[in-house]
C-alpha cells in the first residue's frame, strides 16, 4: 500500500488544468501554445484553469519574467480561475517531502556537490522500486517505462529545499489538477513523476503530450530567442486573435478543417485526440497570412483608428507634416499593402509613404525613366499639365476618370515613356501605385505643382 499523506488531495469536482510556466524567460510561443491548449481543453470541458508560476529555479527566475508572461497571455485573452506562485508555498513541500522521510520512501544522501566540488551537501532520493510504469497517454497512447535505470533519483536539493519534480507532483495533487496536458519533452519526466505519487499516495492525473514547435530548419524553437517570443510578435502589431488562432492551429486540425475560427468555435470543436502525433513547423508566412485575414475582416472604423495612429506617429519621426484627411485617403492602399501593423510602420520608416504628405525630392536624371531622355520627359509632362488642367475638379478623386483623360495619350506617344515620368514625378520613387491613383489621392492643384516642378528641374 502507498503511503498517504493525510490531507494532501482535497476533494475537487470536474476538470481541473494548469498553466505551469517557469519565469526563467520571456514568454515564448511554446508557451503561449501550452496555456492556448490547456484553456481550450478546459473551456471544451467547463473546466477550472490553474496557473501555477513554477519559481522554484531561484538563480534563473525573475518577477520581470513571470510579468511578462502574464502580460502575454493575458493579451491572447486567457484567463485562469486560480493563481499560486511556488515560492510561496514551501511549506507544503516541506511537509510533503518529511512524510516520505519519516516513512522512509525517502532518504537523506551525503554526496558531493555538483556546483561547489570539495562540498558536501544532504540531498534527498527517492527509494525507487524499480518496477515497470504504464500510463494511457490521450494523445500517444499507453506508454511504459521501466523505472529500474532510473534508480533512487533526487527529489530535493535538501529536507526543505524541493526540486521540480518533486513540487510539481505535490502542487498536481494539492490542486486537484486531473489532466496534465503538456509538451512531449516531459515524457521522460512521468515515470519519475508518478513514482513519486505513489509513494505519496496520490491519485494519477491522465497525461496528454502533443509534439513541441520546430522552427523552420526543424530544430526545436529556442525558450530565449527573442524573436520567438510573444513580447516580439506584439510589437511587431501582430493581432492578438490572429495569434490565438494560427497558434492553436499548429499540431491541431479540428474536424471541420477550418483554420480561420473564432476563440467561441476552437472551444466547440477541440479535441485532446485531434492533436497530431509529429511537431508542427512554426512558420512565420502562414502567421502573416493569419494577420492579414484578420486585418482585412476587421471593422473600418477599428482599421481606420489603427492605421491612422501608426501613421501620423511615424510620420511625426521622419519630420513629414501629418494630415489626417490624406491619411484617411490612403487607408484601402495601406490595407491591401500590408499584413501587420509593422509594415506600415516600415513602409513609412521607409519613406515609402512620404510623397502623399508632402512634395517629393526629385533626381533628375530618374525623371525620364529607363532608355528615356530628358528632352521627350519634359515635353510629356508638359502636355500632361495641359491634360490635367482641364479634368473637372469634381472628377479628380477618381483613378478611372484621370486615367481615361490620360490614356490617348499615352498610347499614341508610348505608355512607358509617359507615365513614368508622371509617376516619378508625383512619387519621386522607383516603385509606387500607378500615377491615377497617386494623382487622385493628392488632388489637382498638387498633381499640377508637382509637374511643374519636375519641368523646372529638367530645365536648370
Amino acid at each position: 500500500m502507498p503511503f498517504r499523506v493525510t490531507g494532501m488531495t482535497p476533494n475537487f469536482s470536474g476538470v481541473r488544468v494548469r498553466l505551469p510556466p517557469s519565469p526563467t524567460g520571456y514568454c515564448h510561443v511554446g508557451t503561449a501554445r501550452m496555456a492556448i491548449i490547456n484553456f481550450l481543453f478546459a473551456k471544451k470541458n467547463n473546466g477550472t484553469i490553474v496557473f501555477r508560476s513554477e519559481d522554484t529555479d531561484k538563480e534563473r527566475s525573475k518577477k520581470e519574467f513571470e510579468t511578462d508572461i502574464i502580460d502575454s497571455l493575458h493579451w491572447l485573452g486567457l484567463e485562469w480561475d486560480e493563481f499560486y506562485r511556488q515560492s510561496e508555498r514551501t511549506e507544503i513541500y516541506r511537509t510533503a517531502l518529511h512524510s516520505l522521510i519519516d516513512s522512509r520512501r525517502a532518504y537523506v544522501s551525503a554526496e558531493d556537490s555538483k556546483k561547489e566540488p570539495g562540498k558536501i551537501v544532504n540531498v534527498v532520493r527517492l527509494k525507487n522500486p524499480g518496477t515497470k510504469v504504464t500510463f494511457t497517454d490521450l494523445v500517444r497512447g499507453e506508454i511504459t517505462f521501466d523505472t529500474t535505470e532510473l534508480g533512487d533519483f533526487v527529489i530535493a536539493r535538501s529536507a526543505d529545499d524541493p526540486l521540480y519534480h518533486f513540487a510539481a507532483v505535490v502542487d498536481d495533487a494539492k490542486m486537484g489538477i486531473t489532466h496534465v496536458i503538456r509538451g512531449d519533452d516531459h515524457i521522460s519526466n512521468t515515470p519519475r513523476q508518478i513514482l513519486i505519487q505513489e509513494s505519496l499516495g496520490y491519485d494519477r492525473p491522465q497525461y496528454a503530450h502533443y509534439p513541441l514547435l520546430l522552427g523552420s530548419d526543424k530544430s526545436k524553437l529556442s525558450k530565449r530567442t527573442g524573436d520567438t517570443s510573444v513580447k516580439s510578435y506584439r510589437e511587431e502589431g501582430y493581432l492578438p486573435k490572429a495569434f490565438f488562432n494560427y497558434i492553436a492551429m499548429l499540431g491541431w486540425t479540428p474536424k471541420s478543417e477550418r483554420e480561420i475560427m473564432s476563440v467561441e468555435e476552437m472551444i466547440q470543436e477541440f479535441e485532446i485526440a485531434d492533436l497530431h502525433k509529429s511537431g508542427a513547423v512554426f512558420d512565420m508566412e502562414k502567421l502573416r497570412w493569419f494577420n492579414r485575414s484578420y486585418l482585412l475582416k476587421m471593422p473600418a472604423e477599428e482599421f481606420e483608428r489603427g492605421a491612422l495612429a501608426i501613421m501620423e506617429s511615424s510620420l511625426a519621426v521622419r519630420e513629414v507634416k501629418w494630415s489626417e484627411e490624406t491619411g484617411k485617403s490612403i487607408l484601402n492602399l495601406v490595407r491591401e499593402r500590408i499584413h501587420v501593423w509593422g509594415d506600415l510602420r516600415a513602409l513609412i520608416a521607409e519613406g515609402e509613404l512620404d510623397y502623399f504628405f508632402a512634395n517629393p525630392v526629385l533626381a533628375t536624371d530618374e525623371i525620364p525613366g529607363k532608355g528615356g531622355n530628358l528632352q521627350d520627359a519634359e515635353k510629356h509632362l508638359k502636355e500632361l499639365q495641359k491634360i490635367i488642367v482641364g479634368i473637372p475638379a469634381n472628377s479628380f478623386n477618381n483613378p478611372e476618370k484621370i486615367k481615361t483623360a490620360i490614356w490617348d495619350y499615352a498610347s499614341r506617344e508610348g505608355r512607358g515613356e509617359v507615365l513614368w515620368p508622371l509617376r516619378y514625378s508625383l512619387s519621386g520613387r522607383k516603385q509606387s501605385p500607378d500615377p491615377f491613383q497617386i494623382a487622385s489621392i493628392i488632388g489637382k492643384d498638387a498633381v499640377i505643382g508637382r509637374i511643374e516642378s519636375a519641368v523646372n528641374q529638367i530645365a536648370l
